[in-house]
């Protein structure tokens, strides 16, 4: 029979601008239970008021980001809006070990980082709203942004839509029912590929084939 525990594990990234729909879909895949698994990321970021330290974030102080950083302990990390953000490297590493398909909702500088980091396992998503006003309307609709903070993340989501064709693809979504289906689609394929086996395909069952 065919061995699945022969599969290397893939890093499925998730990149868009604010109001792009990475952290809903994100969130869908992740409700389909395994292979998919994600990263606690780690943040200089206030909460806000819906999110729970160790949940939905690692929530630290900038002292405490440093020293993480001194320390080696990310595979990638940023500083994105005037907050830093960054990937456990402990986590990536037990996700591929483990042939999961960890699901990181990152920004474009993280995207690239991991990429070079782990250019074998890492696929990039480059996930695109329809338009900058689409983007504008989806970020005032959370009512959670300042107006100059909502200024400074349509600023940032101009110079991040410049960088979509670095990415291996690029989803539009419009319909989010689309977009993740379209994500679904992408990791299953990757995870399949054939570069993802290790060893023999064939479990040894005994029996000379």
């Amino acid at each position: 029979m065919l061995n699945e525990n022969n599969r290397e594990g893939l890093l499925l990234v998730i990149s868009s601008p604010s109001g792009g729909g990475k952290s809903t879909i994100y969130k869908a895949l992740l409700e389909m239970g395994e292979p998919f698994g994600f990263s606690i990321s780690a943040t200089t970021r206030p909460p806000r008021t819906d999110e729970i330290d160790g949940v939905h974030y690692r929530f630290v102080s900038e002292d405490e980001f440093s020293e993480m950083v001194e320390r080696e302990q990310f595979a990638e990390w940023a500083n994105v809006h005037g907050c830093r953000y960054g990937s456990p490297k402990r986590f990536v590493d037990e996700a591929l070990h483990e042939g999961k398909i960890m699901i990181l909702e990152i920004d474009v500088q993280g995207a690239s980082q991991l990429k070079k980091a782990y250019p074998e396992n890492t696929v990039t998503v480059f996930v695109a709203p329809p338009s900058l006003d689409e983007t504008e309307t989806r970020l005032r609709k959370r009512g959670s942004n300042s107006e100059g903070e909502i200024r400074l993340r349509l600023s940032n989501a101009s110079i991040e839509i410049r960088h979509s064709h670095d990415f291996d693809y690029i989803v539009l979504n419009s319909k989010i029912a689309d977009a993740v289906a379209d994500l679904l689609s992408i990791a299953r394929s990757e995870h399949l590929a054939t570069k993802r086996f290790i060893g023999d395909i064939w479990e040894n069952d005994g029996q000379n084939l």
